[in-house]
């Protein structure tokens, strides 16, 4: 046997590594195993069916009992996932009437979040969407993708904030109207553990909920999810 780092034939064992006889180089101080693995990690499947359950209403910690693999693990694969997608998917044809709403949520100790959402009053999906307080800053970030809709009326609630930025004639003021939107904040209850109503699960940090939420609409519009690069244990 040979040390793969210096190639000398001065080799002592030394001790196991994960079941194995560790090796150690008395020449260059490289250790290694005799016959290391090729892949490491978990499979495409298994990461991609974590991250479907995940986008099904399962907790990271539900999963880890189901599937064995620690929640910090699955953790890791949504970050990494949400780094590969879009924040906003462009319309397949321009919304006519655009729907906008907020929903929201406690992040750490009872912070409360807002979510903004927007979405074509007539197709189902979220366009885009913000994560922020309650605050017109919050919504301007929202604003700047519709407005390039150029809608011919968007429907909302009577929140004083979207005044500062629609104008009146095109804005209509009716919950009656507001289905859409309503049942796509209803979605993101059901399919997001950390969005449930009296639920022990919850984000420690705004920017994981970003990054549920982009996996998640992600999911919703196309069935699937990508799969997280392997070199992220």
């Amino acid at each position: 046997m040979n040390c793969p780092e210096c190639h000398s034939e001065h080799i002592c064992k030394n001790g196991f590594r994960h079941g194995k006889q560790n090796h150690k180089c008395k020449d260059c101080g490289r250790q290694f195993v005799a016959h290391p693995q090729t892949h490491r990690g978990y499979s495409d499947d298994v990461r991609r069916l974590c991250l479907k359950m995940y986008g099904n209403g399962m907790g990271l910690r539900a999963i880890a009992r189901v599937t064995d693999i620690h929640h910090t693990t699955i953790l890791h694969w949504v970050k990494q996932v949400s780094t590969i997608l879009p924040d906003a998917y462009d319309p397949e044809s321009t919304p006519q009437v655009g729907e906008i709403d907020e929903l929201q949520t406690f992040v750490g100790s009872k912070k409360t979040v807002c979510i903004w959402i927007a979405v074509d009053h007539c197709k189902p999906g979220i366009l885009a969407w913000s994560i922020g307080d309650r605050s017109a800053l919050t919504f301007k970030l929202l604003w700047q993708i519709v407005s390039c809709w150029q809608c011919y009326f968007y429907v909302i609630d009577g929140y004083p904030v979207y005044a500062m930025y629609i104008p009146e004639e095109d804005r209509i003021i009716s919950k009656t109207y507001m289905t859409r939107v309503e049942g796509e904040n209803g979605r993101l209850r059901n399919y997001l553990a950390r969005l449930h109503r009296k639920t022990l699960c919850y984000s420690k940090s705004v920017e994981m909920l970003a990054n549920s939420l982009k996996l998640l609409i992600h999911y919703l519009k196309f069935q699937d999810v990508p799969v997280p690069l392997r070199n992220i244990p």
